[in-house]
């Protein structure tokens, strides 16, 4: 497997546990979408609405009409003309183009019109819907009369017009007569067929102006108030639902945009394979963080059942050597502290223990210890003349670099999940690797229940257990020792004690560095850095 891989612009697995972790955010902001929804619709309800329905009668209706008239008749509705009528009805003095605003028209059917009108109260909202229906049945009435007083109009005007030719036609003949024998037979007929046309013409043109005149009786008969105005009855929990509804959604959309975002640009790792690559150190044990609320009441013995496991494992690290220890914390003070006191009760029975309190709150020293455990601040004598000791101090921003060694020769890291940013968590392998502290393991704290990341660097033998530079003082008096890689066996000949010249010699690239080689590196070079090998 290569080393160089191309990281992708968007870790989706990542973004989904940050996501996962800031639930309580999310679901917060969506709580309170869905209270200040319900608020909304307390505080702020929706005004009455009256509604009526008006039956449209149309000159002009047929079959096959696709609801033309009728959305002509609903855009009719929506005029300030109508507006204004309406309001004069009532003798109000509201503007028409507020009043507007107020109401709509809908088209039910091809011949039914639904008018809704909101207003301040009850009676106003039902008066305004009574005027405005009144309002549009006289428009609608007037305009179908007038349009039949034009159409009667127009037919008089060519009942006149013939009854002219008709006229002339008659003094044609009339003179065609006076000639006597000397007439034209021929134009004689002509004219008198012409005569009886027009005739006829006249009387049809006459019956149809009276029947124009007469107007569309149906029509003004039809198209009337079907249901009576009346308020909108309206459901409270529909209300509130909605409104609720509506709140929840945009509260948990906002959170969510809002976590997502945050995941994104703080750059604060999660995950156990992120957390190892940038320490440059394998994740050797992982502790949940305390339950709080009732939780605490079925999960606390798996807590300190937890705790033990984790403290049991570190005391095994420990007793492989008595080189001191340290618990460095990075966001998880309290954390380290009960690892430190678990820690200790462990290697008591093996001797006396000292635990150096070097954290900022001391909360190492506000904690009950048994035993042969002894707590003292960092400078007390009793350090010195401790044969077992297990520091406690931080790694969180403000720290002094200088004093860690003091804590131990090795340190664990233990370090909470998503509270430092990948720049910080650099900063402290850089300078534990400056200082000499060998990195033996982390202890990943509120890791992610479904991170299934490996969190374990093979290629780094010079922080991880198996290669902690500690081995070096025990193979003292072992110059020749054998170390595996790759599967394959090598002699591998430690330092003695005064072989200087060789303890400084050149690093192998072609194998991955010795214990001895990494604590005995020449302090005036760069920090050596070695890039751990990531998972395809």
């Amino acid at each position: 497997m290569s080393a160089e891989q191309t990281q992708p612009l968007v870790d989706l697995q990542r973004l989904v546990v940050a996501l996962r972790r800031k639930r309580r955010f999310w679901l917060t902001t969506a709580l309170a979408g869905l209270v200040l929804g319900c608020a909304v619709a307390i505080l702020l309800p929706a005004p009455p609405t009256a509604v009526t329905k008006i039956m449209v009668i149309h000159p002009d209706d047929s079959p096959t009409d696709s609801g033309t008239l009728m959305r002509t008749d609903v855009a009719v509705l929506s005029t300030a003309n109508m507006a204004a009528a309406a309001l004069k009805r009532i003798n109000s003095t509201e503007s028409p183009s507020d009043f507007l605003k107020d109401y709509a028209g809908l088209g039910l059917t091809n011949n039914v019109m639904q008018v809704t009108v909101k207003a301040k109260t009850k009676d106003d909202a039902v008066a305004k819907a009574k005027a405005l229906a009144d309002a549009f049945i006289a428009d609608h009435t007037q305009r179908t009369q007038a349009a039949a007083t034009g159409r009667s109009k127009a037919l008089l005007l060519q009942r006149d017009q013939a009854q002219a030719q008709l006229a002339d036609i008659d003094n044609q003949a009339a003179t065609e007569v006076a000639k006597g024998r000397n007439s034209n037979a021929g134009a004689l007929e002509q004219l008198y067929t012409q005569r009886a046309n027009l005739v006829s013409k006249i009387a049809d043109l006459q019956n149809q102006a009276q029947q124009a005149g007469i107007g569309s009786p149906e029509v003004i008969a039809g198209t009337q108030i079907v249901d009576t105005p009346a308020i909108q009855p309206v459901s409270k929990l529909k209300t509130y639902g909605t409104d609720g509804g509506v709140g929840l959604a945009l509260g948990l959309a906002l959170g969510l945009a809002f976590a997502a975002v945050t995941a994104l640009v703080r750059d604060r790792p999660v995950l156990r394979r992120e957390i190892s690559q940038h320490l440059g150190a394998s994740v050797i044990a992982q502790v949940g963080v305390k339950p709080i609320g009732p939780a605490k009441l079925w999960r606390r013995s798996q807590a300190v059942t937890e705790s033990g496991r984790v403290a049991l494992t570190l005391a095994r690290a420990a007793r492989e050597d008595r080189a001191s220890l340290s618990l460095l914390e990075i966001g998880a003070a309290s954390t380290a502290a009960e690892l430190a006191v678990e820690l200790g009760r462990s290697l008591a029975e093996d001797g006396p223990v000292v635990l150096v309190d070097d954290l900022p709150g001391k909360e190492l020293s506000r904690l009950p210890v048994e035993g042969n455990v002894q707590v003292v601040e960092a400078g007390d004598p009793a350090v010195a003349r401790a044969v077992r000791r297990v520091g406690v101090g931080t790694a969180a921003p403000g720290t002094a670099w200088t004093d860690l060694s003091a804590l131990g020769a090795e340190t664990v890291l233990v370090v909470r999940a998503g509270f430092a940013n990948t720049q910080w968590l650099h900063t402290v392998a850089r300078q534990l690797a400056d200082c000499g502290v060998p990195i033996l393991g982390v202890v990943l704290v509120d890791p992610d229940p479904k991170d299934h990341t490996d969190g374990t660097l093979w290629d780094g033998l010079h922080t991880a257990l198996r290669g902690r530079a500690a081995v070096v003082a025990r193979k003292q008096e072992d110059p020749v020792a054998e170390l595996e890689l790759g599967g394959e066996t090598k002699p591998i000949e430690w330092p003695g004690k005064r072989d200087t010249e060789r303890r400084r010699r050149p690093l192998d690239r072609a194998r991955p560095p010795l214990p001895h080689e990494r604590m005995d590196v020449d302090p005036d070079a760069p920090t050596r850095r070695l890039k751990p090998v990531q998972e395809s």
